[in-house]
């Protein structure tokens, strides 16, 4: 069992060769992680990743074989313990969503800042989720458009009036979050990382993580992804 202060090991996999080397230095050059190996194909990444057993498998989504979805599938029925997290251009919902279904902890967008790249490496690492903010917000509503779905019940019909379904009401829900709170979970819903919200609001870094362990006990979640869900759920973030 490895120590909570070891360095997280990663197999990196990436088809494009310049992409690849540019990812390979950052994770070479970033603090707390060990950059095991890295992959071309998505063939190869299942072998290297079964055969390492890295704490994270970074993975590309568009490969010239198997795809990062099928990718995902494989490794999680022979190594589940390894956790996935989708690295892609492509901002396709469904096919994200399919990743995530076949195991995938989390997803981030090429073109991210490295310091958010690393630290969304550490939270997979660590046990918590990482989604997109927008993506966040779709499944959302999607969940909401099932929800009104299977719990509408027709009003009985009077001879004289036509039946109404009985929608749901969302975006009320209570919160006592304070106003502080509110702000810090607003911001990172954007997708800025903990030392860009200090920066942004003038507090330190520690100040931030402890705004956050306060957010996370109050909406009862455990991480960014899970509060910022919530944080829609509740009214906090508006949708729009």
């Amino acid at each position: 069992m490895s120590d909570a202060n070891d360095p997280v090991t990663v197999v990196l996999v990436e088809d494009e060769p310049e992409i690849r080397r540019q990812q390979e230095r950052l994770l070479r050059r970033a603090a707390g992680i060990e950059l095991l190996d890295t992959a071309a194909t998505g063939l190869e990444a299942v072998e290297k990743a079964c055969a390492l057993k890295p704490r994270v498998l970074l993975l590309d989504l568009g490969l010239p074989d198997i795809d990062g979805i099928e990718v995902t599938c494989r490794v999680k029925a022979r190594a589940p313990q390894i956790e996935i997290l989708i690295f892609t251009i492509f901002d396709e919902e469904d096919r994200v969503m399919a990743a995530i279904a076949a195991g995938a902890s989390g997803y981030i967008l090429k073109g991210i800042s490295a310091a958010r790249m690393v630290e969304a490496v550490q939270e997979v690492a660590a046990g918590g989720s990482v989604i997109q903010p927008h993506l966040a917000r779709h499944l959302l509503r999607r969940f909401r458009a099932r929800q009104a779905t299977e719990t509408a019940e027709p009003v009985p019909v009077a001879p004289s009036r036509p039946s109404h379904p009985q929608l749901p009401v969302v975006g009320e829900e209570p919160h006592n979050l304070t106003p502080r709170e509110q702000e810090i979970l607003l911001t990172i819903s954007k997708g800025f990382s903990n030392r860009e919200v200090a920066e942004l609001l003038h507090v330190s870094m520690a100040t931030v993580r402890t705004h956050l362990e306060h957010i996370y006990m109050k909406l009862e979640v455990t991480n960014r992804t899970e509060a910022v869900t919530e944080g829609y759920k509740k009214g906090i973030i508006p949708l729009e």
